[in-house]
C-alpha cells in the first residue's frame, strides 16, 4: 500500500471516528480522595461510560475540606470549564450556588426519594443545586477488645471516656506498647475541627457558633467548659501531634491499633475492618458521648453532594453522571461496601446494608438528628465564621489561650465578620 493510499485510508478513518463519536462527551469530575473515595469514583465513572459511551476523567481534591474549596472558588473566578462535577460539602450549597446549575430540569422528581432535609439544604433560590450523595455525623469508634479486656463498658459521658481512655492506655503502654494512646480526634486548624468542636460545644448545652436566628453566641460558660476540656485531652489521653491530625491521621494511628478510642465519620468502619487492618472484628461503634450527666449526645451534621459547574461545556452529561452516580443502586453498593451513609431512608431498611454496616440501623437517630454547622444562618461568610472558630479553638487546645478569653475574642471576631448583617 503506498504511502499516499495510507494517509487517505487514514483520513477515512479519522472521519468516521469523529462522526461516530461526535455525540460522546468528557466529563471531568472531582470526587473525593478520603478512605476509598478515589476507588468508588473510578469504578462508578467507568461503569456510567461504559453504559454512556461518554469518557470520564478523574480529578484528585485535596484531602482538607478547606483547602478543596478554595481551590473550586478559584475555578469559579476564572469561569474554568476544566471540572464539570464536582463535590460539594454540606455546608457550601449557599457559597457556591451562583456557579451550579439546576439539576431539576435532569432529575426527574428522583430529590424525592432522599431525605426532605438534605434536598432542602441543596436548594437555592428554588434551584435545585446539588443531589446528596451521602450524609455523615461524628461518631465515636472503640476497641471492644481492650474494654473487654480491662473491664470497661463504652462511655456516655466525656468524662468517662477520658478516665476509661487513661486506664486502659496506661495499662497497655505498662505491658508494652508505648505507642498506644487513649484518643484521637481531628484538632488540626481546618473545617474537621470546626465539626468536633461543634459537637462538645452542643454536648455540653453549650449552642452552636451562631442560632438559626444568625445570632452569635458562641461565647457562654458552657461553650467554654466544653473546650477545657477538651483541652485536657492533650497531652493526657490524645498525643499533642493530634493538633495536626485530619481524619486520616486519627484513622491511621486507630487502624494499626495504637488508639482505644477514636471520632471520626462512618466511612472509617469498613477501612477499619478490611483485610488489611490490624483490628478488624475488634471495633465497636456508638454515639458520640455526652457532655456530663446532664448533656445530650451531638453529631455534627457532614456529607457531601454532587452538583455540575455552571461553566461546563457538558452539562446534560455531566448531570447524567450525578444522577447515576446519587442512584439507589450506587448508594447501595457504596453503603454495603465503604460504609457510606445513604441519603435514601429506604436503605436502612436493607438487609444487605445493615449486615454490612449493623450501626446504620443502631445509630439511625444520630443520623437524622445531626447537629448542622451554621451555613444557613451566616451564608456567604459561613467560611470565615468557621474559620474564626476553628483558629480559636485551636488556640485553646494547644494551650496557647484559656477558653474563656479565646471565646471573648472570637465574639468580638465574629462581629466584625457580621458588621450589620450577615
Amino acid at each position: 500500500m503506498s504511502n499516499s493510499f495510507k494517509q487517505i485510508a487514514a483520513g477515512i478513518a479519522l472521519a468516521f471516528g469523529s462522526v461516530a463519536g461526535a455525540h460522546a462527551a468528557t466529563i471531568t469530575i472531582s470526587c473525593g480522595s478520603v478512605g476509598q473515595d478515589f476507588e468508588f469514583c473510578k469504578k462508578t465513572t467507568e461503569d456510567w461510560a461504559k453504559k454512556t459511551g461518554n469518557t470520564v476523567k478523574l480529578f484528585t481534591p485535596p484531602q482538607s475540606t478547606t483547602d478543596i474549596l478554595a481551590l473550586f472558588r478559584q475555578m469559579f473566578a476564572a469561569k474554568s470549564s476544566d471540572l464539570d462535577v464536582i463535590n460539594v460539602d454540606v455546608v457550601w450549597p449557599g457559597m457556591i450556588k451562583d456557579h451550579l446549575i439546576d439539576l431539576k430540569p435532569y432529575s426527574k422528581g428522583a430529590e424525592k426519594e432522599h431525605f426532605p432535609s438534605i434536598v432542602a439544604n441543596n436548594t437555592a433560590d428554588g434551584r435545585l443545586i446539588a443531589m446528596p450523595w451521602f450524609t455523615d455525623a461524628g461518631l465515636l469508634y472503640y476497641r471492644k477488645d481492650l474494654l473487654e479486656k480491662h473491664g470497661e463498658k463504652a462511655p456516655t459521658t466525656w468524662e468517662e471516656l477520658a478516665a476509661t481512655a487513661k486506664k486502659i492506655q496506661d495499662a497497655e503502654r505498662k505491658a508494652g506498647n508505648a505507642d498506644m494512646q487513649g484518643f484521637v480526634f481531628q484538632a488540626k486548624a481546618y473545617e474537621g475541627l470546626t465539626c468536633d468542636a461543634v459537637e462538645w460545644l452542643w454536648s455540653y448545652g453549650g449552642g452552636n457558633i451562631v442560632d438559626d436566628k444568625g445570632q452569635i453566641t458562641v461565647n457562654n460558660p458552657k461553650a467554654a467548659k466544653a473546650l477545657s476540656t477538651a483541652a485536657s485531652w492533650i497531652g493526657t489521653i490524645a498525643p499533642t501531634g493530634v493538633l495536626n491530625y485530619g481524619e486520616e491521621d486519627a484513622r491511621g494511628v486507630f487502624q494499626s491499633g495504637n488508639a482505644v478510642f477514636m471520632r471520626n465519620w462512618p466511612y472509617a468502619w469498613s477501612l477499619g475492618n478490611g483485610k488489611d487492618s490490624k483490628i478488624a472484628g475488634k471495633i465497636g461503634v456508638s454515639a458520640l458521648p455526652k457532655g456530663g450527666a446532664d448533656g445530650k449526645n451531638a453529631a455534627t451534621l457532614g456529607g457531601w453532594q454532587l452538583a455540575v459547574s455552571k461553566y461546563s461545556k457538558n452539562p446534560k452529561e455531566a448531570a447524567d453522571l450525578v444522577m447515576y452516580m446519587t442512584s439507589k443502586e450506587i448508594q447501595k453498593e457504596r453503603a454495603i461496601k465503604g460504609s457510606y451513609n445513604p441519603t435514601i431512608p429506604s436503605l436502612y431498611q436493607d438487609k444487605e446494608v445493615l449486615a454490612a454496616a449493623p450501626f446504620f440501623g443502631d445509630l439511625y437517630n444520630v443520623f437524622t438528628s445531626a447537629v448542622p454547622r451554621p451555613a444557613t444562618a451566616t451564608g456567604l461568610k459561613y467560611n470565615e465564621v468557621s474559620a474564626a472558630f476553628w483558629n480559636a479553638t485551636h488556640d485553646v487546645l494547644s494551650g496557647k489561650e484559656k477558653a474563656e478569653a479565646s471565646l471573648g475574642k472570637l465574639e468580638g471576631k465574629l462581629k466584625q465578620i457580621k458588621r450589620r448583617e450577615w
